[in-house]
C-alpha cells in the first residue's frame, strides 16, 4: 500500500485551517539550579524574636487625609445641592461655559459658599469639578465629580 502526501490548497485566507499555529518546543534548560552550601537560604530562616521586617507604620497622614476629604465631600455636597435645586443657576453656568468664560464659571461655583480649592474643567458634554486640599504644602487628597450636561 502506498501513501502519498497530498498538499491542501486554501483559496481563501479566511478559511479556518488556512493559518495554523507553529508549535515549537520551548527553549529551556531543565537542569536543576543548586544553591552553594556555604550561603544559607534567606527564605528558610526563621524571623528571630518575631520582629517585623517592615518599617513602623504612621497613620497620621492617612488620618489627616481622611479628615480633609470629609471637608471636600461637604463642599461637594453643597455644590451638588445648588446644582440640583436651581435651574436658573445651571443655565447661567452653562451659558458662561459655552462662551468659554472660565473666570465667570469659577466665580459662580465659588459664590455657592465653598471653602475648598476647586479646579473646574468643562467640555461641550460635561462639567468636571476637582476639589483639592493640601496639608503642609503638599496635596493630600482630591475629590473629582463629573456631571454630564448634554
Amino acid at each position: 500500500m502506498y501513501y502519498f502526501y497530498q498538499p491542501q490548497y486554501f483559496h481563501s485566507p479566511y478559511h479556518p485551517m488556512a493559518y495554523r499555529p507553529i508549535l515549537q518546543r520551548p527553549n529551556m534548560n531543565h537542569r536543576f539550579v543548586q544553591q552553594p552550601m556555604n550561603q544559607p537560604n534567606p527564605r528558610n530562616q526563621q524571623n528571630p524574636g518575631n520582629q517585623n521586617p517592615y518599617p513602623e507604620v504612621d497613620p497620621n497622614q492617612l488620618y489627616d487625609s481622611a479628615n480633609e476629604t470629609k471637608k471636600l465631600m461637604k463642599d461637594a455636597s453643597i455644590v451638588l445641592e445648588r446644582l440640583s435645586s436651581s435651574k436658573d443657576f445651571d443655565k447661567q453656568l452653562m451659558d458662561h461655559a459655552q462662551q468659554s468664560q472660565s473666570e465667570e464659571v469659577k466665580k459662580l461655583i465659588k459664590s455657592i459658599g465653598i471653602e475648598s480649592d476647586v479646579d473646574i474643567l468643562y467640555t461641550p458634554d460635561s462639567l468636571r469639578l476637582e476639589f483639592i486640599s493640601q496639608i503642609a504644602d503638599s496635596d493630600c487628597c482630591k475629590l473629582s465629580i463629573v456631571l454630564k450636561w448634554r
